[in-house]
C-alpha cells in the first residue's frame, strides 16, 4: 500500500501517543476529524496499522533474559505441527520459519539462566524438534523499529536503494 506524508505523520502520532483520540489527532495534524478518521480506517483496513495493543516489556514483567534460538526439526513432522506444539510455551514470543542451516527461529524470554534451561528443555521435548541452538542477547539497542520504515515508505520518496552515479 502506498502512503503519503499525512499518513506517515498520522502513523507516527498514534505510535508515539498510545490511546490518542481521533479528534486530538486531527487537531495536531491540522486536518478535519473526518479526514483523520478516514485515514486511520484505511490504514487499519489495509493492515498498515496492524494493532493498537499496548507494547508489553517482558523485562518489566520479570523476564529480563532475551534469547534467540534456531531450531532444527524432523522434516517428517513439518513446520506447522512443530509450531503448534511450541505455542504451548508462554515464554516463546516469536517463531519464524527461516532459510539456511536451521528450519525455524524463535525469540524467548526467561527469568534466569535456570529458567532458560527449563524453557529450552520444553522446546527440545516438543514433538518434531531435533535440535535447539541459542544466542543470549546481552543488550538490546532497539526493537520493533518501524517508524523509520514508515518515513521511507512515503509515496514520492527517493528509491531507498538509488542507482550509483557514474
Amino acid at each position: 500500500m502506498s502512503i503519503d506524508r499525512l499518513d506517515a505523520r498520522l502513523i507516527t502520532l498514534v505510535s508515539e501517543q498510545s490511546g490518542i483520540s481521533v479528534v486530538e489527532c486531527a487537531r495536531r495534524l491540522g486536518v478535519a476529524r473526518a479526514t483523520a478518521q478516514g485515514r486511520l480506517d484505511r490504514l487499519r483496513r489495509s493492515g498498515v496499522i496492524a494493532s493498537e495493543a499496548p507494547s508489553i516489556d517482558p523485562a518489566a514483567l520479570g523476564y529480563p533474559l532475551r534469547t534467540f534460538c534456531t531450531i532444527q526439526i524432523r522434516q517428517s513432522i513439518g513446520h506447522q505441527r512443530v509450531a503448534e506444539g511450541l505455542t504451548l510455551i508462554p515464554e516463546l514470543l516469536e517463531l519464524h520459519t527461516i532459510t539456511g542451516d536451521a528450519d525455524m527461529m524463535a525469540t524467548i524470554v526467561t527469568r534466569s539462566t535456570n529458567d532458560l534451561q527449563r524453557v529450552l528443555d520444553l522446546m527440545s521435548n516438543t514433538e518434531g524438534v531435533a535440535r535447539v541452538s541459542t544466542r543470549l542477547a546481552l543488550e538490546s539497542h532497539f526493537r520493533n523499529r518501524t517508524l523509520p520504515l514508515v518515513q521511507s515508505a512515503v509515496a514520492g520518496e527517493a528509491d531507498p536503494a538509488p542507482q550509483q552515479r557514474a
